[in-house]
C-alpha cells in the first residue's frame, strides 16, 4: 500500500501545519482549580508557536477552540508573544481533550500534489464515563475549519488510543479497544481490518493493558511512543512505582514483537514514579505523553525525581528539536497531559 494510492496516518514528527487545543473553562472538570492548567496548556501553545527574539514564530501555528471573547482574551495575556502565532476559535465544547474529540488527519502523495483528508470516528465519551455536551461536534467543527477534506467511519476510535511510526506500524491496547465498551461488536480481526482501512497500516502490536486510574482505559499515549520508524520509547518503572508490573509487560510485549517479521527496537525512559493529587489519589502520570511539534518536543512534569532525567532522555531522541519540560501535573489532574490535549494537523506530503 502506498502513500500515492491511499491515505495513511503519518508519524507526528512529520511536518506540521498546525496543532489544535482548547482552552481549560469546566471547573466541575478540573478539581483542583483552572488557573494552573491554564497556565500550562498556554505554556504549552507557546513553546508550540516557537517565537524568536522578534516575536516571529518559528514553530507551528496553533488553532485553538475557546467558547467567548473572554476566554480568548485570558488566553492571549497567559500566551504573551506567542499569540501571534494562535488562531482563535469561538464555539462551544466539554473539554480540552482534541487528541480524541478531534479528527485524526491522514495524508496521501499523488502526481499532482500531497493531500491531507481529516478522518472522524464515533465518540462515546470514553466507553460512556465522560459525554459532555459539545464534544461530539468537535470533531465535524475541526474538520471545516481545517480547510481540508473529510471522511466518517462508524467505529468508536480516540486518537490517544493509536501510534503509528508513518512506515506501517501501529500500536495500541487489548484494555482500550478490545474491553467492550467502545466497539463491544468488533472483535480484534474486525478492528485490525478498521484501522488498516483507515489509517493506511499493515502491522498492529497489541499492549495489554495501560496505567492505574486512567480515565480512557489504557490509550497509548500514556505507554509507548514511536520516535522513529520502528523504534519505540516506553517508561522503566521507578522504585516502588504503582503501575511497575504493568510497565515492565509493556516492555516485555514490545521486545518480543515482530510487526512485519521485524523487531522492533526498544528504548526507555524513566517513569515518574508515585504521583499524587492533593487528596491522595494516585494520578497516571506518563512522561509518554509528550508532544512532538515542528521545532520543539514539550514533556510533562509532574515535580518527581524523575523528571530532569526524563527530559534529558526525550531531549536525545529527537536531537533535531529543542526538548521542554513544563508541569504537566495541573493537567493530568484533569484526566490527561500535553498530548490528550492536541491534535496535529500534518503539511501535505510533497
Amino acid at each position: 500500500m502506498s502513500q500515492q494510492d491511499h491515505f495513511t496516518m503519518p508519524a507526528e514528527w512529520a511536518p506540521h501545519d498546525a496543532m489544535w487545543s482548547a482552552w481549560p473553562h469546566d471547573p466541575e472538570q478540573w478539581t483542583e482549580g483552572l488557573a494552573e492548567p491554564q497556565a500550562a496548556l498556554m505554556a504549552m501553545c507557546a513553546a508550540m508557536v516557537d517565537p524568536d527574539a522578534t516575536g516571529t514564530p518559528r514553530g507551528e501555528r496553533v488553532e485553538l477552540l475557546v467558547r467567548s471573547g473572554a476566554d480568548e482574551a485570558a488566553a492571549r495575556a497567559l500566551l504573551g508573544a506567542a499569540a501571534v502565532g494562535v488562531r482563535f476559535h469561538h464555539r462551544g465544547y466539554g473539554d480540552v481533550w482534541l487528541r480524541d474529540t478531534g479528527p485524526i488527519f491522514v495524508t496521501r502523495g499523488g502526481a499532482g500534489g500531497g493531500e491531507v483528508s481529516a478522518a472522524r470516528f464515533s465518540f462515546d465519551g470514553w466507553g460512556g464515563k465522560y459525554l459532555m455536551e459539545g464534544d461530539r461536534e468537535v470533531s465535524s467543527f475541526v474538520t471545516a475549519r481545517s480547510g481540508v477534506s473529510g471522511c466518517a467511519f462508524d467505529f468508536v476510535l480516540e486518537g490517544g488510543a493509536i501510534e503509528v511510526d508513518g512506515e506501517g506500524r501501529l500500536l495500541t491496547t487489548k484494555q482500550c479497544l478490545l474491553g467492550g465498551a467502545r466497539n463491544p461488536g468488533l472483535d480484534e480481526e474486525a478492528l485490525e481490518a478498521r484501522l488498516r482501512w483507515a489509517l493506511g497500516v499493515e502491522h498492529i502490536v497489541w499492549l495489554d493493558r495501560g496505567l492505574q486510574n486512567d480515565h480512557t482505559d489504557g490509550h497509548i499515549d500514556t505507554l509507548a511512543r514511536f520516535v522513529a520508524p520502528g523504534v519505540v520509547a516506553a517508561m522503566e518503572p521507578a522504585a516502588g512505582d504503582p503501575n511497575e508490573a504493568a510497565l515492565r509487560g509493556i516492555l516485555a510485549d514490545l521486545r518480543a514483537a515482530r510487526p512485519g517479521g521485524r523487531a522492533l527496537e526498544v528504548v526507555t525512559v524513566p517513569s515518574p514514579g508515585d504521583v499524587r493529587d492533593r487528596a491522595g489519589n494516585l494520578l497516571p502520570a506518563s512522561y509518554m505523553n509528550f508532544i512532538i511539534a515542528n521545532t520543539v518536543v514539550v514533556v510533562p512534569t509532574y515535580g518527581a525525581a524523575a523528571d530532569d532525567a526524563a527530559v534529558a532522555a526525550i531531549a536525545k531522541l529527537f536531537p533535531g528539536r529543542r526538548t521542554v519540560g513544563l508541569p504537566g501535573k495541573p493537567v493530568v489532574v484533569g484526566g490527561g497531559a500535553f498530548h490528550c490535549s492536541t491534535q496535529q494537523q500534518p503539511s501535505p506530503p510533497r
